[in-house]
């Protein structure tokens, strides 16, 4: 069974920074795409980054040049490296692993992933 689980999630201050995992369990996903996503209060889920199974990467608008998307395939984790946190990032972010060896497509859309964490909290205070 698939499992993905999320951690380093919390509160922290506007400017601050914070480093997320996902670690995946029941399969490797050394070949496929892994993504980061978010939903806060009210809104849609939304795209936040992606690595591909090469590892290029892929990010929203809003969080170019902040956050950071990585993978270590021998722990088979994905990480997202988040700085210069804003109030407006808090959400739930959820990590996503797609199931198709060597993906190559659209990234950013939720319809790519077919495996999703349970997600962890972060609160970026003002």
């Amino acid at each position: 069974q698939v499992q993905l689980v999320e951690s380093g999630g919390g509160l922290v201050q506007a400017g601050g920074s914070l480093r997320l995992s996902c670690a995946a369990s029941g399969r490797t996903f050394s070949s496929n795409a892994m993504g980061w996503f978010r939903q806060a209060p009210g809104k849609e889920r939304e795209f936040v980054a992606a690595i591909s199974w090469s590892g290029s990467t892929f990010y929203a608008d809003s969080v170019k040049g902040r956050f950071t998307v990585s993978r270590d395939n021998y722990k088979n984790t994905v990480y997202l490296q988040m700085t210069s946190l804003k109030p407006e990032d808090t959400a739930v972010y959820s990590c996503a692993a797609d199931r198709t060896n060597w993906y190559s497509g659209d990234y950013s859309l939720r319809g790519t992933y077919e495996y999703w964490g349970q997600g962890t909290q972060v609160t970026v205070s003002s």
